[in-house]
């Protein structure tokens, strides 16, 4: 290998953007490691193997990539679905070059992964309607409050003044109302108190709610553990956390019960350590992944862009409030949650970093 060779090869090895490199029969030649890392394979098993078992994607994009090498027509496709080894869907942009080598037209993909813009960007549309849909309820429950504070005086007052007892029944409405109002409103709010951190187990959190989730319905419903026992301790405030995830297995729970017998619910408790992840504008070495999967009903596909928000519920008697409040205490804790959704699978991914020394992207 010549010093130019090495000097090619060593910045390909160094380039951000996934490349890969086939030959005319779609054979890997080379992938640097962001391809590598990207599709969770390794380059030099992968060697020789055609395209296809490296990631899958549709007919049509096979033979683009076949028409590609024998007119030599370069092409570019965006927002495309790959199917990695791993199972995992990923969207990226490609852009495909045909290269002569040694008489033989060869093709080089540079792929740029979509998912991380697309769920930033969807990330920061949550956080802002988070913070308006904060700044709402503060200034609502500010003109709630005060009207309140003076009608349960002004009731209080008239029943000292009432000559006949039977009659205090009618302030003491009053008065309960206004109280069961103030108390509504400081749950829309949510808790000012700041998280208690120490170092935690997360699956101490899960262990927690399954034992309190199999006490409500008597085991009836099925609880299934996927534990990754490599995750390492994390800052949390416990009680906070048990409350949260609580708050989702619940309403799993109450939508599986509103379509069918308990016994054929299942919900899944499943925990991954990821590496590389960005919550807002901060990149995360390694954070946990909490994934709250049941085979429910699903939510409606109108709602699911609004769950987050205070008194937004799926269910008449619901109150709207616990995935708010579930969403606050993730936020508290620097995470992020996400939320997936059809008919008979429906997932609550959270996450959490495990460490402090992150980078702002």
């Amino acid at each position: 290998m010549t010093i130019s060779d090495a000097l090619h090869r060593l910045l390909l090895d160094n380039l951000t953007t996934a490349t890969i490199l086939l030959d005319a029969e779609l054979r890997l030649e080379y992938m640097n490691p962001a391809a590598e890392m990207l599709l969770a394979i390794s380059g030099q098993r992968s060697h020789g193997q055609f395209i296809s078992e490296l990631f899958t994607e549709s007919a049509e994009a096979l033979n683009s990539l076949r028409q590609a090498v024998e007119q030599a027509h370069p092409f570019t496709k965006r927002e495309a679905m790959l199917t990695a080894l791993t199972g995992q869907t990923l969207t990226v942009d490609y852009a495909v070059t045909p290269i002569l080598a040694s008489g033989a037209t060869m093709l080089l993909l540079e792929v740029h992964p979509r998912d991380r813009l697309l769920r930033i960007t969807k990330e920061e549309a949550q956080l802002s309607k988070q913070e308006t849909s904060k700044m709402l309820v503060r200034g609502l429950a500010h003109e709630i409050k005060n009207p309140l504070g003076g009608i349960r005086g002004a009731a209080q007052l008239l029943a000292r003044e009432l000559p006949e007892e039977s009659l205090r029944d009618y302030t003491n409405v009053i008065i309960e109302e206004a109280d069961r109002l103030r108390n509504l409103v400081d749950r829309m709010l949510g808790s000012n108190k700041l998280p208690s951190l120490a170092m935690c187990n997360v699956h101490e959190v899960l262990e927690r709610v399954c034992h309190l989730v199999e006490a409500e319905s008597q085991g009836c419903i099925t609880l299934v553990r996927d534990y990754d026992p490599s995750i390492p301790d994390v800052l949390i405030d416990r009680e906070q956390m048990i409350q949260a995830v609580l708050n989702i297995v619940r309403n799993a729970m109450q939508a599986i019960s509103s379509q069918n017998e308990l016994r054929l619910g299942r919900i899944s408790l499943r925990t991954r350590a990821m590496r590389q992840f960005t919550i807002g504008h901060v990149r995360h070495r390694l954070v946990t992944k909490i994934e709250i999967i049941d085979n429910g009903p699903g939510i409606p596909a109108d709602l699911q862009e609004t769950i987050f928000f205070p008194m937004v519920s799926g269910r008449p008697d619901g109150t709207g409030l616990g995935l708010a409040i579930t969403q606050n205490i993730i936020s508290q804790h620097q995470g992020l949650i996400e939320c997936d959704s059809h008919p008979g699978h429906t997932t609550f991914s959270i996450f959490l970093p495990l460490e402090q020394g992150a980078t702002s992207t």
